[in-house]
């Protein structure tokens, strides 16, 4: 079927001269005569059936309809420059497209990926922020990094590691204590993060208590808020300490205990099936596998 879409030329024109409010400058600007932009804008007029300008002696204004599709035009003509210097600049490097959940990204991954480029400078690796999951089908991403079990239909799993969350707090929580006890904790403002709703839960059953009050408290979805939270005694987070490397070395963040409750769940590298083939993602997971195995055997989490 054939798209409704008007001819790009009386595109481009038609935004010069909405953005100048002017033909002439529109004709200059292009490297065309005042006629030809005329021509043009009659004729994408003419397409949609819909009055872009009023004309007058004094010279042209945008209707109400001419201003609203300017808007939209303007914007769907620099996504497309975008991607066109995009595809230009690219000359053999190949871009692998990655949505992570963003603590990991940046607090885990980032610091390492110069390792990457250094040994694969053919490949750029973008990132992007996803803490659910989506369906790869619907959007332009080549992999994802992501907390749960692994299960995603369609796509290829690979283990990265385990959290084994802690609690962690302001120092001044602890009231001059070097650890609370876990009855202690639960007497503290519980900090949640809203996509782990059973944490708390999970880490006091592990000592064999039940608290009545282990899913109340503020909920924040990122446990970079979390650590913000904590680090403002609002309260007690659990907390990978992989994500809070700095503020635990210094002293912003203290240890609370040094219980753990190692998660049923994990970080995976989540690859379509229908890229499975392509070299410089099977790079990228070859790399990530191998540095996450060595930091667990280092931290001990494996």
């Amino acid at each position: 079927m054939r798209r409704k879409i008007p001819s790009t030329a009386a595109l481009v024109a038609f935004e010069s001269a909405a953005r100048h409010q002017s033909f002439t400058k529109a004709a200059e600007e292009l490297s065309l005569t005042q006629s030809a932009i005329c021509r043009q804008i009659a004729g994408l007029e003419e397409f949609l059936n819909v009055e872009l300008f009023r004309r007058s002696r004094r010279g042209v204004k945008l209707t109400e309809a001419g201003l609203s599709y300017a808007r939209r035009v303007a914007a769907q003509l620099d996504a497309v420059e975008r991607d066109t210097l995009a595809v230009m600049g690219q000359q053999g490097v190949q871009n692998l497209e990655l949505a992570v959940v963003p603590t990991f990204g940046t607090q885990w991954l980032l610091p390492r990926l110069k390792d990457f480029q250094r040994l694969h400078p053919e490949v750029t690796v973008n990132l992007t922020n996803r803490t659910r999951p989506f369906l790869f089908a619907d959007t332009e991403f080549d992999a994802a990094v992501y907390f749960g079990d692994g299960d995603w239909s369609g796509t290829r799993s690979h283990l990265l590691m385990r959290e084994n969350p802690v609690p962690v707090c302001s120092p001044a929580l602890l009231g001059g204590a070097s650890e609370l006890s876990a009855e202690q904790i639960a007497a503290l403002p519980l900090l949640q993060q809203s996509t782990r709703p059973y944490a708390w839960r999970q880490w006091f059953n592990a000592q064999g208590l039940s608290i009545a009050r282990d899913m109340s408290g503020p909920r924040y979805e990122l446990f970079s808020m979390l650590a913000q939270a904590a680090m403002h005694e609002m309260g007690i987070a659990l907390i990978p300490p992989f994500l809070i490397r700095r503020e635990l070395e210094e002293g912003r963040l203290v240890l609370a205990s040094r219980y753990n409750q190692p998660s049923d769940k994990a970080y995976y590298l989540i690859i379509p099936e229908r890229k499975l083939e392509s070299a410089a993602l099977l790079a990228l997971r070859d790399w990530l596998v191998a540095e996450a195995g060595a930091y667990a055997r280092d931290q001990g989490l494996k």
